[in-house]
């Protein structure tokens, strides 16, 4: 946007030895003053009304100086405040801030063109000036001043609305450096630590590829926001200390992370090596299942020993795998392995609980049928009196899964009556029965607490 230039650069020799005079110390002016007025000078004064009128045209030239100082000032403080703004905002509120500011300064250079206009078009020190002359000056200087004045005011009143986006920017600004600064320090904090990390003997080659990817990064920042802005330095810098901080922490973990490995290995190793030993137990107890029991009630634990064989096989070769990537240091990859060893040895040590479960329960079951009844239908009639709690009659949603539980477990109950009862299928009949039961109290519950709420 153009500015009119300063009133010392654009005025002409005479106004400058004018305003030089207009500036000079009272004390120096008190001495010159007298002189203009004594015999046998070069200036011609006029006394009466044409004196008075070259004062009041000086006074509105003086008068225009100084309003158009005020308007470059204010300009020149608001160019300031525009360009801080578009360097931090890019918001349909920042660009229509700078659009106006721009009118503004078009605007600003028309008055300005009119008070230089009016200065060189009048010499208040010419000898034989006229006082016609002298009122037309005093008359476009003082236009000019107007003009200038209700201009600063409109660029006052523009300023003013101007604040929220003006404390917007500064605030970023203001974070600008201690955020590049953090950046920096959170970077050498991470290349620290895996400084010290290598020299403990680990490798941590994952976490120096992590931090040398960083390195562009640093490169911008240190470029500055003049070149790539400062809402981009920002999130530049707060991504630089997200990434480099969480090298920084894992790089301090990774002495405890390698004894982590350590341990999990020990634990592991002994825990297959523990289930070796049970699942050689689970035969026995198939042995005493096929003797005593239907088929129906240890078919699907056939394989079991089997199963339980091959899982600890694959957990001990994924145990040397893990071992191997230990100590190679490649940690994610041992810690990966080890996850499949728990996993494995998990699944293998349900299938071994299961078989001595399940001679545990039919044993307790084929003994005494009638506990497992008992509870069965105490968990129903229970659902029951709340279905009937506050109500003549059951919510049909709630009745018929209960009544169809009810018959359910008659069923089941009449299946023991046969030679060889199937004791499994009974008592996975009475425990769905109960699941029925409860899910019935449980949404009788949710009912009534929202009808509360």
């Amino acid at each position: 946007m153009s500015r009119p230039a300063p009133l010392r650069d654009a005025a002409p020799r005479p106004l400058r030895d004018a305003l030089a005079l207009v500036l000079l110390p009272l004390s120096l002016l008190v001495a010159v003053l007298p002189g203009a007025f004594a015999g046998g000078g070069t200036r011609r004064w006029f006394g009466g009304r044409g004196e008075g009128v070259r004062a009041d045209a000086q006074a509105a030239k003086d008068a225009a100086a100084a309003a158009f100082y005020e308007l470059d000032t204010a300009q020149r403080d608001l160019r300031i405040s525009i360009e801080t703004i578009a360097a931090v905002d890019s918001s349909p509120a920042a660009r229509r801030a700078a659009a106006d500011f721009e009118a503004l300064g078009q605007r600003i250079d028309e008055v300005s063109h009119q008070y230089i206009s009016a200065v060189d078009a009048h010499d208040l020190d010419r000898d034989d000036l006229e006082t016609s002359a002298a009122a037309r000056a005093r008359t476009e200087l003082t236009a000019a001043k107007d003009a200038l004045g209700r201009t600063k005011q409109d660029l006052d009143r523009f300023s003013q609305g101007l604040g929220p986006l003006l404390d917007k920017a500064e605030t970023q600004l203001a974070r600008l450096a201690p955020a590049v600064e953090r950046a920096r320090q959170t970077l050498l904090a991470a290349s620290n630590a895996l400084d010290a990390v290598r020299g403990a003997g680990l490798k941590a080659d994952d976490l120096a590829g992590r931090l040398a990817a960083l390195a562009p990064e640093l490169t911008k920042l240190n470029q500055g926001a003049g070149q790539h802005g400062v809402a981009d330095t920002l999130q530049r810098a707060d991504r630089v200390v997200r990434d480099a901080e969480a090298v920084r922490a894992e790089a301090e973990r990774l002495p405890e992370r390698a004894r982590e490995i350590d341990r999990r290995l020990v634990s592991l190793r002994t825990r297959a090596q523990a289930l070796t030993t049970r699942s050689e137990q689970v035969e026995p107890v198939l042995s005493e299942l096929r003797r005593r029991f239907s088929a129906a009630c240890w078919q699907d634990l056939q394989r079991v020993p089997e199963q339980a064989a091959e899982s600890v096989r694959q957990a001990e070769t994924k145990l040397k795998e893990a071992q191997r990537a230990r100590e190679e240091q490649r940690w994610p990859d041992a810690t990966a392995r080890l996850s499949t060893v728990r996993a494995l040895l998990n699944s293998t040590d349900e299938a071994v609980s299961a078989a001595g479960d399940r001679l545990r329960r039919l044993n307790e079951v084929s003994k005494d049928p009638q506990a497992e009844i008992e509870r069965t239908r105490f968990a129903v009639r229970d659902a029951q009196r709340l279905a009937m709690a506050g109500r003549q009659r059951p919510d049909p949603q709630h009745a018929r899964p209960l009544d169809e539980a009810v018959a359910r477990l008659d069923r089941a109950v009449a299946a023991l009556e046969g030679r060889h009862p199937d004791y499994w299928q009974f008592l996975t009949e009475t425990e769905a029965v109960r699941a029925t039961a409860a899910r019935v109290v449980a949404r009788i519950r949710e009912e009534r607490g929202q009808g509360a709420g």
